[in-house]
Order: C-alpha cells, then sequence, then structure tokens
C-alpha cells in the first residue's frame, strides 16, 4: 500500500527519507503532483519510469530549491536569467544545456545533452526539496498518458501500491503542468502551460519559437496521445451528439463544465478534475466545448489535443 503522508514535519521527514532511500514519492506542485525521485540515483528514476508505464525517451524535469541549485546544474543563459528572475519559483520548467559531470541520472534526460528545470512555487514542494537537499526528477504522478492528478485521491487512484508515498497538500491550485521554453538555440515553446506564452514573450522582449516537427521529444508532454481519459474526445463540439457526454465552457447546459463563466483560469485549474470526472462517469464518448486559443485556452487545446489524439 502506498502511505499518503499529512504535510507537517513528520510528513516531510518521512517523504525526505523515502526520497533518500531510493523510493519514489508522489508531491503537490502548484501545477499538478509530480512522482518524485532522487535524480541522481539511476535505480530511483528508473523506478518512476516503472511506476508510471512511461516511455524511457520522454525526458523528465529536475526541480530543485534554488538558482544556485539550478546554476550547479545547468548553464543559465542570459535569456533564463532573465526568465529565472521574473517567474521563478513558479510554473516555469527552463530546457537548459546540462553542465557536464552534474551527477544528473541520463534517464532524467533520455542521453540528450539538455536538462529541464524549475523551482516550484508550492510550499510543501519546497519544503520537501529543502529537507531532501538533493534533486528531484518528477513527472506528473499518473500512469503515462492518463489524466495529470491535481489531488492526492488522484494520484492514488492510478499509482495505490506501485509508489511509496503521496504527500498530501490539497488540491493544486494552477492545475497545468508546467510551461516548458528551450533554451538551448533560440528560445523555443516546448510545451504551453501554467505560464500563458504572451507573459514569457513580453519578458524576452520577443517572440517565441514553435518547436520542431519530429517523433523524438525534446521535453516532456511532447507525445501525440497524452492526458487521455478512458473515453474518446470530440473537440470543438457546440453541442452533445446522442450518446455523448458534453464537458462544457461557458453558459449553456453541460454534463460537466471547465467554467461556467468562461474564465480560463477556472478551466485550467479544472481540466484533469473534469477528465477524472468523465472516466469516474465511466463516459465512452466525449464532446468538448470550443475553448478560446489564447493565454491558458493554448495550454488547455493543447492538452485537450493529445487526449483526443489516436491511442498508441
Amino acid at each position: 500500500m502506498t502511505e499518503r503522508l499529512a504535510p507537517d514535519a513528520p510528513g516531510l521527514a518521512r517523504a525526505a527519507a523515502l526520497l533518500a532511500e531510493g523510493a519514489q514519492v508522489a508531491f503537490p506542485t502548484e501545477t499538478v503532483y509530480g512522482l518524485g525521485a532522487d535524480a541522481r540515483n539511476g535505480r530511483a528514476v528508473a523506478g518512476i519510469f516503472a511506476a508510471k508505464g512511461r516511455p524511457s525517451f520522454n525526458p523528465l524535469i529536475v526541480h530543485v530549491p534554488t538558482l544556485e541549485t539550478a546554476a550547479a546544474l545547468v548553464e543559465l543563459s542570459p535569456e533564463a536569467e532573465r526568465l529565472a528572475a521574473t517567474f521563478w519559483p513558479g510554473a516555469l520548467t527552463l530546457v537548459l544545456p546540462a553542465r557536464p559531470g552534474n551527477g544528473i541520472s541520463e534517464l532524467v534526460s533520455a542521453g540528450l545533452p539538455s536538462l529541464g528545470i524549475r523551482i516550484p512555487a508550492h510550499p510543501l514542494a519546497r519544503a520537501l526539496l529543502e529537507a531532501f537537499g538533493g534533486p528531484v526528477a518528477a513527472p506528473s504522478a499518473n500512469p503515462s498518458g492518463r489524466v495529470s492528478p491535481t489531488t492526492a485521491a488522484h494520484v492514488l487512484s492510478g499509482l495505490d501500491g506501485r509508489i511509496a508515498a503521496v504527500l498530501d497538500g490539497g488540491a493544486c491550485p494552477v492545475g497545468l503542468e508546467s510551461t516548458i521554453v528551450g533554451l538551448t538555440g533560440q528560445p523555443t515553446l516546448l510545451r504551453a502551460g501554467g505560464i500563458p506564452a504572451e507573459a514569457l514573450e513580453a519578458c524576452l522582449g520577443a517572440p517565441l519559437a514553435a518547436p520542431p516537427a519530429n517523433d523524438t521529444p525534446t521535453s516532456p508532454g511532447q507525445l501525440a496521445s497524452h492526458y487521455a481519459p478512458q473515453g474518446t474526445l470530440r473537440l470543438n463540439a457546440e453541442a452533445p451528439e446522442p450518446g455523448e457526454t458534453y464537458l462544457g465552457f461557458g453558459p449553456g447546459d453541460a454534463d460537466l463544465t471547465l467554467s461556467a463563466s468562461g474564465d480560463l483560469t477556472e478551466a485550467a485549474a479544472n481540466l484533469f478534475a473534469c477528465l477524472h470526472a468523465l472516466d469516474a462517469r465511466g463516459a465512452t464518448r466525449i464532446a468538448v466545448a470550443p475553448i478560446p486559443d489564447h493565454g491558458l485556452g493554448r495550454a488547455i487545446n493543447d492538452r485537450l489535443r493529445r487526449a483526443a489524439a489516436p491511442r498508441p
């Protein structure tokens, strides 16, 4: 059985001890729950892939508590320092050249010369990183390709008995994974997420490039079929067809709604919880209302497109 740890000093101490032993521990961030392991321990990182059934070529993000810790692992460019000063701690991952001999397991980077890294803002995540005292590799704490978890109950519904523990910090406030920006060359938006691309571009003073079109992920969240519930999805549906469960946005009748008021921030926070709820209902055909494709809507639509993609 997976331990459910309280968000207090004994819970933090137990979670840090398990990480030090090479175990896998789920913990809350402001985005979603992450499934953490010691990023320097190849066996521990392999345990993440085993628990999730995650493709080994899909890189992981390393979570650290401070900019100084990050600078010891990756080479910070001027653009990285500008973004970090503005958005860290927060829902931003930067993919940067890895420093030689940084001690990070190659499983974390999937053999790439770069490393995805971020400083989370969630106080419990930060407390765990400080208590553990090392870098923690952590994808979302769910079986690979399934809906990302925003509560400890979501984690346990998919991984109970497959990981050592989950540190219960309540619901994640952002509800979408971090935005990923590649900085190994021209600044590139590798994944839309919890920080709108427009805000990043305003900080940089230049537009972000689109990721290259290839089949090999260069960062997390780039697999075509991902974030998928059990049922099939039909996107941009103005109304449901017979036999469909309708996931709405904005005013109007719906079986479930991302935001009745049409608020994209609310919709982002509710997205994965709604997909979990659709699974719980046994929905086999799901129609999803149109979502505006700007701000956080870009990230929501990215997740929905991946959820609707043909399954491998």
